[in-house]
């Protein structure tokens, strides 16, 4: 039974610093200091590599009130399955970029203030512990890179900032609910501390939710996939000295879902905390460290008899790591960056299988290890009149270490013992790109890339099933390589109207998939490669109180299979859909007074590497509406899906599972 987390216990991280006590006198001469609450500033050459923007407005008003939505806006950003954060399994929510494929474990490097996210053990990414209220602007770069944390980049970064201290509200609050009886909750208060700042959030989320078993497909033991998940979030600002700012940040959350049957309950718990220190003087320092305390527990219900057989009842993990990052002043023609940072992870399964016949525990088994990695970089952005040159390159030493699987009988005795072999190894990577702002409204861009991703404790050492197919772990997993090079350009024809266009070439080698052995069986493997093309687009346009934003995007992904993959060579990956787009259309005719309608479009992709399961290509409707009421109250509406449409997240053997149906929303904000 999972414990609900006492957020009234959770720790007040203060700070004994004079630039705290200190209160601002008007009968001083000392300077005003401002608290930004963000990191170093983007370098010039940032838009070499295409970067799109997920403004603050964006995310708040996504139908579903979650990230995950807002983040779709830019085309190809993709989960594993197709479902959101309150209707899959939390394990299932890795993230990628351009259609790489996957096996749930994240492709794209996801921080928050600097801080990866990703869960240490599984990859994915807790999204339900993202609070969007709190969320001052996400930039996205589809591709893969050097710098900070850049072993992760595989497929591109996604860096969500914190809203500023200056940008707070001091009272902010916000109750939804809709009609299945699914409701929504966030409070959050925000206080000047002496010449810095604090803020508080906590966001509660829980429902019925919705049958994902189509009704044909239903029996007794169906229940709808319910939820109930609440985060909550401390966060202080403070300056050290006039350049020299301090941040903090406290986090926890716990995520209970079940899904499709009575009983298959999973949990995802978490606190993280993180400090980080940003100088902006002549010499730029972004320093920053942090931990993370991760568990998930789950219980598999047969889809048979529909009781029981196994139970992942703990996956304890912890991940730690830092940075430090200098920008010395060589000039202003050049954007140098010198760092080092450093990822470790640890955990391990603990499970128990359960006959379906006599509800015994049959077996009880661990498996885990540890992963880390430690990076220098450096990079440099040259600009030479109206080009800007960039180039970077970063090696990293990865370590797979203390790797093991143990199984026992129910008395203990250890049926299978196996420990893994130590590896570590030394990895150049880099990136390199240009950026030629050819007249005031035409800017082109060309870059090319090598990344790296180091596999997970989950693929290396967990095997699990999805009744009737069963996954098997690989502890001689190798590191996945990426090499990529694109070319686009940005058009701004006339005021209000911005245009993007890229073509992009990556190469994904030894990627990492669930890879068919047998009937019912598959096996984490190395395939030699993924290849994909593609063409991602985006138009803007500003009319006065009318936006629109939208964004496609066109893949062909293809296995490149040799040996003992040779009979998936030319074949898709795995949920790799070509197509993506995504629009919103935005009127706002006065101040708090807003419609929005946004639309998205998932083209067809395979369940399997045979491909012999389709998902089929959806296509859905979205809306936001708000009016002021009183002051900063306002009245909020909200529909998910309008027009019903059928989602597939899943299929196996004819078995389906769907996504979130029409859902209509309505409720009050004031302050946000």
């Amino acid at each position: 039974m999972r414990t609900r987390l006492r957020f009234a216990a959770l720790p007040l991280v203060t700070f004994a610093c004079p630039a705290m006590a200190q209160e601002t006198s008007d009968e001083t001469d000392e300077p005003t200091i401002v608290v930004t609450g963000q990191g170093l500033p983007d370098t010039p050459a940032s838009p070499a590599y295409g970067t799109v923007e997920v403004p603050r407005e964006t995310v708040l008003i996504a139908p579903s009130g979650r990230i995950e939505e807002a983040l779709a806006s830019v085309a190809g950003f993709q989960q594993f399955r197709r479902s959101d954060s309150r209707s899959s399994n939390p394990t299932a929510q890795g993230v990628t970029l351009r259609a790489l494929g996957g096996n749930a474990t994240s492709r794209a490097l996801v921080t928050l203030d600097g801080v990866p996210v990703a869960d240490p053990f599984f990859g994915y990414v807790p999204f339900a512990a993202l609070i969007p209220e709190q969320v001052g602007r996400i930039a996205v770069t589809r591709g893969g890179g050097s710098g900070p944390f850049g072993a992760g980049a595989l497929a591109g970064t996604i860096a969500i900032e914190s809203l500023s201290p200056e940008t707070q509200a001091p009272l902010g609050m916000s109750v939804l609910a809709n009609d299945r009886g699914g409701t929504e909750a966030v409070g959050s208060v925000s206080a000047a501390l002496g010449r810095g700042h604090a803020s508080g959030t906590v966001r509660w989320d829980r429902g019925p939710g919705f049958y994902t078993a189509p009704e044909s497909q239903r029996v007794p033991a169906s229940v709808p996939a319910k939820f109930d998940s609440i985060s909550g979030r401390l966060r202080v600002v403070a300056p050290l000295s006039d350049d020299l700012e301090l941040q903090a940040r406290v986090l926890a959350f716990d995520d209970a879902r079940t899904l499709r049957f009575d009983g298959a309950d999973s949990s995802a718990s978490g606190q993280d905390a993180s400090i980080r220190v940003v100088g902006r003087g002549r010499w730029q320092v972004d320093a920053l460290g942090y931990v993370q305390a991760r568990n998930f527990s789950n219980l598999v219900v047969s889809s048979s008899r529909f009781v029981p057989v196994l139970d992942q009842r703990n996956t304890p993990s912890t991940g730690l790591g830092g940075k430090i990052e200098v920008r010395p002043p060589v000039g202003p023609d050049h954007t140098l960056r010198l760092g080092i940072d450093y990822r470790r992870a640890e955990g391990e399964l603990q499970e128990t299988p359960i006959s379906s016949f006599t509800g015994n525990i049959t077996a009880r088994r661990r498996a885990g290890g540890v992963t880390s990695d430690l990076g220098v970089f450096v990079e440099d952005d040259w600009q030479v009149g109206q080009l800007i040159l960039t180039g970077g390159l970063r090696a990293d030493r990865t370590v797979i270490a203390d790797g093991f699987f143990r199984e026992s009988d129910p008395d203990g005795a250890v049926v299978e013992d196996n420990r893994f072999a130590d590896r570590s190894d030394w990895t150049l990577s880099w990136r390199g790109g240009a950026l030629l702002r050819a007249t005031p409204s035409l800017d082109l861009r060309a870059a090319a890339y090598r990344g790296l991703r180091l596999p997970t404790l989950n693929e290396l050492y967990r095997p699990f099933v999805v009744f009737p197919v069963v996954t098997q772990a690989n502890a001689d997993l190798a590191n996945e390589e990426l090499r990529g090079f694109e070319a686009g350009l940005d058009w701004r024809p006339v005021e209000g109207v911005e245009l993007s266009l890229t073509a992009f070439d990556n190469r994904l080698d030894n990627a990492i998939a669930n890879v068919t052995i047998g009937p019912n069986l598959r096996q984490r493997r190395n395939l030699p490669a993924i290849e994909t093309q593609g063409i991602e687009a985006g138009l803007r346009v500003a009319r006065g109180p009318i936006r629109f934003d939208g964004s496609v995007s066109y893949s062909d992904p293809t296995i490149a299979g040799e040996g003992a993959s040779l009979a998936l060579d030319g074949n898709a990956p795995p949920q790799s859909p070509q197509w993506f787009a995504a629009a919103s259309l935005t009127y706002e005719p006065k101040p708090d007074m807003l419609l929005s309608l946004s639309l998205r479009h998932v083209g067809d992709q395979f369940e399997d590497d045979q491909e012999t399961e389709v998902l089929p290509a959806f296509t859905t409707l979205g809306a936001y509406a708000q009016v002021p009421l009183v002051g900063q109250l306002k009245l909020v509406l909200r529909g998910e899906n309008l027009f019903d449409e059928t989602i597939v997240t899943r299929v196996s053997g004819g078995d389906l599972d769907l996504g979130a149906p029409r859902t209509l929303w309505a409720g009050l904000r004031y302050g946000f």
